[in-house]
């Protein structure tokens, strides 16, 4: 008879509470070490948003100052002037007008734009650059755990104690690891009535007074993340959702012994036809993005002064549009920053110009920053890893990848 390997490996009791946490999304919460506040007094958050598509980054942050870039972007190019104009960032670069939230937090210097960026893959696969982006690894199908979990499990525990939030209905690969983690899925899926729960705990009290416990925190919390403004409204689309998903993160993070790093994906970024420029399909999507980092922003209040949230993707897109007014997968993109504890108020490239000659394989944006320089900069001005730490552990085998300095104040 063949026996399924979790039967093998797991008793009943221990079966049960893995069904049950898998259930109620905080049930674990009284499992995970909660956070002592730094020496330094600092409260510090770290938000990772995964593109999952390959973003448009010409499009988001159009360098209108580089006389190639009308042409080869054409009838979806943004134009500093004129009827959905894009918002100048600078004398070169201007940011898509579906962002006037992230281009407020620019002015405040709380947000800034990393050009020309790129992990080290280079073959336009989504499901290889996906899973370098998230693994940390610079190589494909290396490993089942990510560069998040993977910091998380390293963070100093005598100084700071870090618990990692998962959003989604399946645990993004950048935070799978050994390090612990809770999730939480803001699908709308049938949820057990409060009667019904409290029975539950009722019959655990007696049964399994630790689990009882952990599932009364984790229903507290699940209904704190879940309140009336969590409610999708009739005709609600894409970008609402994504400030929903965004809303409940930032109320769970919120709190004083809520978890300090998250990990969240959104989809549907991969824009091979009517692209849209300054309106369509991608001005969605951004208004979306947008929409959920002023959630974050307003939903973690005073929390977001010591907050950094990373915005990234797998690879960019062509730097010509196609025949479908969209763009195919490219290379190089951009990485975007914001919280109250980014320097802002700057777009940081290495810009490598878009003549024919200076493009990647003479069709791409060509990469001038490895994007794990940006990543490994956060992750040690702000969390306070050490970068021999980053180099083995966190990113390994990327010793000659040096963390890029001054990007959180």
């Amino acid at each position: 008879m063949t026996m399924d390997c979790c039967e093998s490996l797991i008793s009943p009791a221990t079966s049960r509470r893995a069904l049950l946490l898998g259930g109620a999304s905080f049930a674990a919460w009284a499992y995970l070490p909660k956070f002592a506040r730094a020496a330094d007094g600092r409260d510090p958050r770290l938000i990772v948003v995964t593109l999952r598509g390959a973003l448009d980054g010409l499009a988001t942050v159009a360098p209108v100052g580089d006389p190639d870039y009308a042409g080869l972007h054409g009838s979806i190019a943004l134009a500093s002037s004129g009827p959905h104009a894009a918002l100048m960032l600078d004398s070169f670069f201007a940011l898509h007008p579906s962002m006037p939230e992230f281009a407020r937090m620019y002015r405040e210097r709380r947000a800034a734009v990393i050009h020309a960026v790129a992990t080290p893959y280079r073959d336009r696969s989504h499901f290889d650059g996906q899973d370098m982006l998230e693994s940390g690894f610079a190589g494909p199908g290396r490993v089942q755990s990510g560069w998040l979990n993977r910091a998380l499990e390293a963070l100093p525990r005598g100084q700071r104690v870090m618990s990692g939030l998962a959003i989604g209905p399946t645990t993004p690969l950048v935070l799978r690891g050994k390090a612990q983690t809770v999730g939480w899925s803001p699908v709308a899926l049938p949820q057990a009535d409060d009667d019904t729960a409290m029975r539950l705990v009722e019959l655990y009290n007696h049964r399994d007074p630790a689990l009882a416990s952990a599932l009364s925190q984790g229903l507290q919390l699940d209904k704190a993340a879940q309140g009336d403004d969590m409610k999708p409204k009739p005709g609600t689309n894409n970008a609402g959702a994504m400030r929903l998903v965004a809303r409940g993160a930032a109320k769970l993070m919120s709190a004083d012994d809520g978890p300090r790093i998250a990990a969240l994906a959104f989809d549907g970024w991969d824009t091979h036809a009517n692209e849209g420029g300054p309106v369509g399909r991608l001005a969605q999507l951004l208004s979306g993005l947008d929409g959920a980092l002023a959630e974050f922003e307003s939903g973690l209040s005073e929390r977001w002064r010591d907050t950094v949230v990373v915005v990234a993707t797998e690879f960019g897109r062509t730097a010509r549009i196609n025949g479908t007014d969209g763009t195919d997968h490219g290379t190089a993109t951009i990485a975007l920053l914001a919280g109250g504890a980014v320097k802002g108020g700057r777009v940081i490239s290495d810009w490598p110009g878009l003549r024919h000659a200076s493009l990647y394989e003479g069709r791409d944006l060509a990469p001038t920053t490895d994007l794990r320089t940006v990543i490994k900069g956060v992750l040690n001005d702000h969390l306070g890893l050490a970068e021999g730490v980053l180099a083995e552990t966190v990113f390994p085998d990327s010793e000659t990848v040096k963390p890029m300095k001054g990007l959180v104040g």
